[in-house]
């Protein structure tokens, strides 16, 4: 049946979206009535099954959306700061309660207070002119970008256009083999999470067989605490596109698609722009610069998944499906979006590409670890006296980043949540053991991900934070496999009713509920929440002790 669907949205393609049709379908009135449900599956000759199940899963589409007006954060860094109560009070000044949703996370971790109001992002001392925004809503910049340990690559001064032309043509007179060489030499591994080699994806893509061939930037940064993908589509968009445009070249792919989170409006309006841009001065498009490689951008914007974080759910988004993990083999590379081959980067990944490129690969495999190379942007949270975006080198010590970047805690903290809602919760004692980079958070016990940084205050309960890390993971899980979907649930239950002081958890029951997430999960989800779950009872057992028997 999948299979079907699949076929069925691919006769449309990216040019008449199924996706993109729900979605703007949805925009008015926050969901999809009826009416319009049988339209589009008489249009796509689906059932109203199909169309309204998708339409469910996400959302800013499910029928629950319908009517809000204005959203409040409710991300792991504003939570642990405090603010959020103060700001849907506010909110319920000009809204009644059915016009207030929720938003995870909106990627102003580094001053929390963070909302949104028709369309446009808001945090920090924005809630003291509420009323001026509600009557006129305008896109307001924030101040957010550090400085960098090292040699920087993604904060660089910003490159013009005539400057990311010659490094094009570099490129395409090195030729497909050599530019893939570059890449190979340079080991650059993906920045979203997984660190796998970004030119392996390329090269499978490339001896795939099908045509056509996709490269699908994974724009849709969900972890509460990171904000390194907004920076880079915001403040760096032509890094990202041409790096996309660079990743097609390499694999032989003509079309790429970025998918963008609805949670970032100003980052989708500005990769927009960015694309008109490129195709007039003649980077994207028909045959560039002379080269005889066309490519032709898509940008598709998001309603609300954090599991679309996860590359193959993400291309069953894109086609206009509930974002259900696919089981794997096949692989994208072989079998990814409508079918074809299809190589997933994240944002950070591919904005690497013009500088190795232009300075070679082993320009980016000397900064660095010899495994984990070149640099790492870092989000450190409201926790810090200096909090916001930094670039440091692979293996830069992370006490260096706290005190020197951070400028130390801006309050009593006991404990780090790195790599979003599935990285590892680091105490304050073994900050002075770890580098930023894969393989000393990996030997440690913890997880690098996204270096989006949360610092849990020394009086927030363990017990809550864990409790709404099964939370955030019961509402996000696309319900396939039963360990994710209902273990995340039973997980949740347990700690609200020993945190409240009304039952104590069988420890053994609890080890093999972890136990069974971690192994029975079909992604990263499920699989992934059991990580900072045992960092917690690890390193702070004497405080989650007495909810447990």
């Amino acid at each position: 049946m999948s299979k079907n669907l699949t076929a069925l949205s691919g006769r449309k393609g990216l040019t008449n979206n199924l996706f993109e049709k729900i979605g703007d379908a949805a925009a008015e009135s926050g969901t999809l009535d009826q009416e319009t449900i049988k339209a589009i599956a008489d249009e796509f000759l689906m059932g109203t099954a199909n169309i309204y199940g998708a339409a469910s899963f996400y959302d800013f589409t499910k029928n629950a959306n319908q009517g809000k007006k204005a959203y409040v954060c409710n991300g792991s860094a504003c939570m642990v700061a405090g603010t959020q109560g103060k700001v849907k009070d506010a909110l319920s000044n000009h809204y009644s309660e059915d016009e207030i949703g929720e938003m995870c996370c909106l990627g102003r971790c580094h001053e929390n207070s963070a909302f949104h109001i028709d369309g446009h992002n808001y945090s920090g001392d924005d809630l003291q002119s509420l009323a001026d925004l509600v009557a006129n809503p305008v896109t307001k910049q924030d101040d957010y970008i550090g400085t960098h340990i090292g040699t920087p690559v993604l904060t660089a001064d910003v490159q013009s256009l005539e400057t990311l032309k010659d490094i094009c043509k570099k490129m395409f007179d090195m030729g497909h083999e050599p530019a893939l060489e570059e890449v190979k030499t340079s080991n650059v591994r993906g920045r979203g999470g997984a660190g796998f080699p970004i030119w392996f994806k390329l090269d499978a893509v490339r001896k795939a067989a099908g045509e056509p061939k996709f490269i699908v930037c994974n724009a849709d940064e969900g972890d509460p605490g990171a904000f390194s993908d907004r920076y880079l589509m915001e403040e760096r968009p032509y890094l990202v596109l041409v790096g996309m445009m660079m990743a097609g070249f390499i694999a032989g792919a003509e079309k790429g698609v970025i998918y963008i989170r609805a949670e970032y409006p100003e980052s989708v309006e500005i990769i927009n722009n960015a694309i008109v841009a490129l195709a007039q001065a003649g980077l994207a498009g028909e045959n560039i610069l002379g080269s005889g490689f066309s490519f032709y951008f898509k940008l598709i914007k998001a309603q609300g998944a954090y599991i679309c974080g996860e590359e193959t759910a993400l291309l069953q988004s894109i086609e206009g499906k509930r974002a259900e993990v696919r089981v794997r083999p096949p692989y994208p590379a072989q079998e990814g979006l409508f079918g074809k081959p299809t190589a997933v980067n994240n944002v950070e990944t591919l904005a690497f590409l013009p500088y190795i490129i232009d300075n070679g690969g082993k320009a980016f495999s000397n900064l660095g670890t010899e495994k984990s190379t070149g640099t790492k942007l870092v989000s450190l949270d409201a926790a810090f006296n200096r909090p916001g975006l930094y670039e440091v080198e692979m293996g830069t010590p992370l006490a260096k980043v706290v005190e020197t970047l951070g400028g130390g805690f801006a309050r009593k903290t006991k404990a780090l949540h790195i790599g979003g809602p599935l990285g590892g919760i680091v105490p304050v004692e073994k900050i002075p053991e770890l580098t930023v980079d894969f393989e000393s958070f990996q030997q440690n016990g913890f997880l690098l991900g996204h270096a989006s940084v949360i610092g849990i205050p020394e009086d927030y309960p363990m017990v809550k934070y864990l409790e709404h890390l099964f939370e955030f993971t019961a509402h996000e899980s696309c319900g396939k496999c039963f360990p994710c979907r209902l273990g995340s649930v039973r997980g949740a239950e347990m700690l609200q009713l020993a945190g409240k002081g009304e039952y104590k958890i069988d420890r053994e029951l609890f080890n093999d509920l972890v136990d069974t997430l971690q192994k029975g999960s079909l992604c990263g989800l499920g699989g992934g929440i059991p990580l900072p779950v045992k960092n917690a009872l690890q390193y702070f057992d004497n405080e989650l002790n007495k909810y447990f028997r």
